[in-house]
């Protein structure tokens, strides 16, 4: 054969084997998720053996690979599958989609006094009727903040367990706990039980639902009585985060257990940085299924803020940005010479007198044959301990002072990231300072002969500014959605005093070995349990109100932010700051149905065939058109515009009387001069609670081009409450415009691996 001839074959055969190779037959766990569970008398575990049985070509097979069976609250399974049978079950018209089993991430004394919802309103509210469901790192039972004095049995609709390996024990305040590791693997400071050894969900359930607890601090700082939002609530753990991360299957099978458990309220606070459409989104899909059962799931917005994009945007959750209160920690260095620096820092430490001060950069490690990096950074093993020893070291880089510690150091200044808003804490002595006062100690360091510094104890001061979103918190639009504003609302997430698990690091130190109950953390993680707190007193006031109901009273009765604090106004606060306390009486609500959700998915690219798995029922989408999202019922207006072009829209809306049965509300508009906006009708008038009005929101205006946000707010009074919706208008491009991308099922093939310990 010539040569030239045997070169297309060469080039084919290579080919094919570059396709072959895309198959992997190795074994990874992926989730086969099938919509709403079936109807009558049918085993799931058995349909789900079947068509592993039939793809797989062996029961045996089937049934060795099977990790979950979800069944309870909606129908999938996870499995070990090669890439070839993943694509075989993508295939399938049964399979809604296929989600590898990738790793998402984690995402007080003060908070709930700085929100006017004080100790009163606590003692006032319901019983403990309401069920916190948290998904989280597991919790410890010990703490007093779990303690059951005073609470009677779980209530009769509680249908969970408890899982008790490891010395682990409910009580009548943790009513139940379970732990869930598809890939089954274990790492140091992993605990085979539902016994949380991160801190994490220890932190977020108490902050959540956590009993009062009087003297609580973080050695001797933020003393006070600590609390929860709803301390009469009972709580439901069930612990899908470790060591490695949260695994989607673990996730997926946690809120197919919450939702068949019983609980009120279902607290996430990690989530993915990747976008993904709704249902291919486990949380999406988990809390999905928890609306269609009357339960709201409160979200954390993620912590890839101040440029990074949001997490958890599904319109039938509550997702929950980060904001500060009026108490932030600062440490101060005093230099030798006399000046004075304030650092932003959790420091517990003393250091009784002044040491010598020493820049890394002038402690290279250059003992043997080490080359040194960048001591000025003052990363582990950079520096030379016979320099550094029983000094203060002046770092060019913040890192978690394990440079130092190892070098025997006896304290650290190191600069803040561009944001410095929110507090650390470290092993040792530490102030985290401005990068122009770092470049005054070196230049102090540098001229004197015998440099002196000590640090002084951390201390509280007032922030007068508060509250601001701070800069890690995640930051709108909608990425899927651009007609639904996400965020939907800001929560206290910085620097939050709550339990913690003893065994877990006090510090940013993963070998700290100290040893705490309550620990000062930040993160959207934080916030989260705030909002699932307050929607906890809300649904215990308002036992009967759907989730729909609770979401939209936390969102219209939220606090104004102040936009000249925030930049980027409503992406960064949504509707606002939670009020508790308004949210219990909020006078309207903007209920949406499960029928207005199907509509707004078929808009989104959803077919009539797709639907019907995911609602197990006879849904039709009447238009096979996608189209805009402006009349799903939801308690916020968002206009996406096209860059270049005019600015119009007309929103529809129904509101329920859930105040005096006998009222009337006003419209009232606040919007920039560049918009026309008109309500009609202007005036609602109801003669019963629980009385439905609609009316509809018409906007107006130029041409605009590059223009970020244009924000204002539709206001309905009666003399009593003030039900505020927020509306923005924004420019994208036309590569971004709507509604969806078609949407076919496929996998997602990034692993997201790791936590966040610092942000929470």
């Amino acid at each position: 054969m010539a040569k030239q001839e045997l070169l297309p074959l060469l080039y084919l055969s290579f080919l094919a084997a570059l396709v072959l190779s895309c198959y992997s037959h190795e074994r990874k766990v992926h989730i086969i998720y099938m919509g709403e569970k079936p109807q009558g008398d049918i085993s799931v575990t058995s349909m789900h053996h079947s068509m592993l049985a039939r793809v797989l070509g062996s029961t045996a097979s089937a049934k060795e690979l099977l990790i979950y069976s979800y069944g309870r609250s909606f129908n999938g399974f996870a499995a070990k599958l090669s890439d070839e049978e993943v694509a075989r079950f993508s295939d399938m018209e049964e399979v809604v989609s296929v989600l590898p089993n990738s790793m998402l991430k984690l995402h007080t004394t003060r908070s709930w006094d700085f929100m006017g919802f004080n100790q009163s309103h606590v003692r006032d509210s319901h019983g403990g009727d309401v069920i916190v469901g948290l998904l989280d790192t597991g919790i410890w039972p010990e703490s007093e903040s779990f303690s059951d004095e005073g609470f009677g049995p779980p209530p009769a609709k509680w249908k969970g367990t408890c899982q008790t390996e490891n010395n682990f024990t409910c009580n009548n305040k943790i009513i139940g706990a379970r732990y869930y590791n598809s890939e089954n693997q274990y790492y140091d400071g992993d605990i085979k039980s539902p016994r949380d050894s991160e801190g994490h969900g220890t932190h977020t359930a108490s902050t959540a639902a956590g009993r009062e607890v009087a003297g609580a601090s973080y050695y001797g700082l933020a003393e006070g009585l600590a609390r929860g939002g709803h301390p009469k609530a009972r709580i439901a753990v069930y612990k899908v985060c470790w060591v490695i991360g949260c695994a989607v299957a673990d996730i997926l099978a946690a809120f197919d257990d919450a939702i068949a458990d019983g609980v009120d309220i279902i607290s996430v606070s990690l989530g993915s940085s990747l976008t993904l459409q709704y249902f291919e989104d486990p949380i999406a899909i988990g809390s999905f299924h928890a609306m269609r059962s009357g339960i709201l799931t409160s979200n954390s917005a993620g912590n890839d803020g101040p440029l990074g994009g949001i997490s958890n945007y599904s319109p039938w959750s509550l997702t929950v940005t980060a904001s500060s209160i009026d108490r932030k920690f600062v440490s101060q260095l005093v230099l030798g010479n006399g000046q004075t620096f304030k650092g932003v820092n959790i420091n517990n430490f003393e250091l009784n007198g002044t040491y010598p001060l020493i820049w890394g950069g002038d402690a290279a490690n250059v003992s043997g044959h080490q080359i040194p990096l960048s001591s000025e950074s003052c990363f582990p093993g950079e520096l030379d301990s016979s320099k550094v020893k029983g000094k203060i070291v002046l770092c060019e880089s913040l890192w978690d002072g394990s440079g130092v510690i190892m070098a025997g150091g006896v304290g650290i200044i190191m600069p803040a990231w561009y944001f410095n808003d929110f507090a650390f804490s470290f092993p040792l002595p530490t102030t985290i300072l401005r990068r122009q006062d770092i470049d005054k100690v070196l230049q102090y360091t540098r001229s004197s002969k015998h440099p002196i510094a000590t640090i002084l104890p951390g201390e509280t001061q007032k922030d007068v500014m508060a509250p601001t979103v701070v800069s890690f918190s995640s930051r709108g639009p909608n990425p899927i959605t651009l007609d639904i504003l996400k965020p939907d609302v800001t929560a206290p997430g910085v620097d939050i005093l709550a339990a913690w698990s003893p065994i877990a690091p006090p510090s940013v130190y993963q070998h700290d070995t100290r040893s705490t109950h309550y620990n000062i953390i930040s993160g959207t993680s934080m916030s989260c349990p705030h909002a699932s707190g307050a929607a906890a007193y809300v649904k215990a006031t308002n036992p009967s109100w759907s989730p729909s109901a609770i979401k939209s009273a936390l969102m219209t009765t939220a606090y104004a932010m102040d936009p000249r604090k925030n930049d980027d106004k409503e992406f960064a606060y949504g509707s606002g700051h939670i009020n508790p306390v308004k949210a219990a009486d909020p006078g309207l609500v903007y209920e949406t149905s499960e029928e207005e959700y199907i509509n707004f998915l078929c808009k989104q690219g959803y077919n009539t065939s797709t639907l019907r798995l995911i609602t197990g029922d006879s849904s039709v989408c009447n238009s096979t058109e996608p189209g805009r999202a402006w009349d799903l019922n939801y308690p916020s207006f968002s206009l996406a515009i096209e860059d270049g072009h005019r600015i119009m829209g007309i929103f529809t809306r129904t509101v329920t009387n859930v105040g005096s049965p006998n009222s009337t509300y006003q419209a009232s508009i606040y919007m920039p001069n560049s918009l026309e906006v008109k309500v009609d009708p202007p005036v609602l008038s109801f003669s019963a609670t629980g009385e439905k009005k609609s009316f509809s929101v018409r906007v107006d205006g130029p041409e605009i081009t590059m223009h970020p946000i244009i924000s204002g707010a539709i206001l309905w009074k009666d003399g009593v409450h003030v039900v505020r919706t927020p509306l923005v208008v924004y420019t994208v491009l036309p590569s971004e415009t709507f509604p969806n991308r078609s949407l076919s099922k496929r996998t997602q093939t990034s692993d997201l691996k790791g936590s966040s310990r610092i942000f929470g």
